[in-house]
């Protein structure tokens, strides 16, 4: 895919949908007791979204994250931290508007593989202090290192060219943004020996997570649980 190709794509998704969060609640299963007859009751279970296999999971995963990261940045734009300056104002709604860029493209790629993406998405993000400057880089810093190790780790497992390279535009984009939230937490530092090999083949190079080793952290602050038991490995 060109740049103008994929530009043309962000910008159309933009100009067609809103910038707000694609969420929904879910509803648990209400347990239903039929009179005088216990063994009939029906135990209520945990919404779960489960992601395919192929690559209409990956971008189905692609897009999961890219709704977390732009949920988390809507939920601090529309209430920064009192201590945060006009110009971290201006740049966190930077990063809310390039996630949702990325979220809607994303959803035309899965339309475009005959998916439609998830609409029932919701997050939480009662584990993080987002009410202080401190608070809101610390979560940051941690989704966007998240996302970049999960770029590193997805790529392996598209094989279809031009997605390939639409999925590692992103992860350019994703990395940019961590070396901006590490300078804004550290002026100089652009990354962190937490995130970049000290040693080794891969020495010098960000983080690698498998789907299933993001998934165990984007399940903490997702409402619906989600399995990525099918998602391909290699």
């Amino acid at each position: 895919m060109s740049d103008s190709g994929a530009s043309t794509l962000l910008t159309r998704a933009m100009q067609r949908r809103s910038f707000f969060q694609v969420a929904g609640a879910a509803a648990a299963t209400s347990a239903l007791l039929l009179a005088g007859c216990k063994d009939n009751n029906v135990t209520p279970t945990e919404p779960r979204l489960s992601l395919e296999s192929g690559e209409k999971g990956v971008f189905t995963y692609a897009y999961i994250l890219e709704q977390l990261e732009a949920a988390f940045y809507q939920k601090v734009v529309a209430a920064p931290p009192t201590d945060f300056s006009t110009e971290e104002k201006a740049i966190f709604q930077q990063l809310y508007e390039h996630e949702v860029l990325h979220r809607e493209y994303l959803a035309q790629v899965l339309t475009s593989l005959g998916n439609a993406p998830p609409a029932n998405l919701e997050f939480t993000f009662a584990a993080f202090t987002l009410t202080t400057r401190v608070g809101v880089l610390e979560a940051a810093q941690q989704l966007e290192d998240l996302g970049v190790a999960a770029y590193n780790g997805a790529a392996k497992l598209i094989n279809t060219p031009i997605f390939l390279t639409a999925l590692a535009k992103i992860s350019s984009v994703e990395a940019r943004h961590a070396a901006l939230v590490r300078d804004l937490r550290q002026p100089g530092s652009f990354a962190g020996s937490d995130v970049v090999a000290a040693s080794g083949a891969l020495a010098g190079l960000d983080d690698s997570k498998t789907p299933l080793e993001v998934l165990v952290e984007v399940n903490k602050f997702s409402v619906i649980q989600i399995s990525g038991a099918a998602l391909p490995t290699a």
